[in-house]
């Protein structure tokens, strides 16, 4: 893909925090990783990790949009489903908390809100 493409995407791991460890590595130990400089995204293109976001209300491309609320629906009935398993470490309320947020994010890129 040429270096002319408009859209902001979503990484292919939805849930990846590269940023997020990197930030808390930085501030815990004062090492700072570098992040990738391309990534590949939910529509399966490579484009520069600043043309990605993981907010609903900046990613304009429809495929990246419906991968990350596929990924934000699993991600919410596997929640709720380890929360129930014998020897949880976590509860069914935390597991609905945890399912509940998953389900916001997914209609916030399915464009059903804002």
């Amino acid at each position: 893909m040429a270096g002319n493409d408009p859209y902001i995407h979503v990484e292919s791991e939805v849930v990846h925090g590269d940023a997020a460890a990197r930030t808390m590595l930085a501030a815990t130990f004062g090492l700072a990783g570098d992040l990738p400089s391309r990534v590949t995204t939910g529509c399966g293109l490579r484009v520069p990790y600043a043309m990605t976001s993981p907010r609903p209300d900046r990613v304009t491309c429809l495929a990246c949009r419906e991968h990350a609320r596929r990924v934000h629906l699993r991600l919410a009935e596997e929640a709720e489903r380890l929360s129930r398993m014998l020897g949880s470490v976590i509860g069914p309320a935390q597991g609905k908390l945890a399912a509940d947020w998953h389900r916001d994010l997914a209609e916030k890129f399915s464009g059903a809100q804002g």
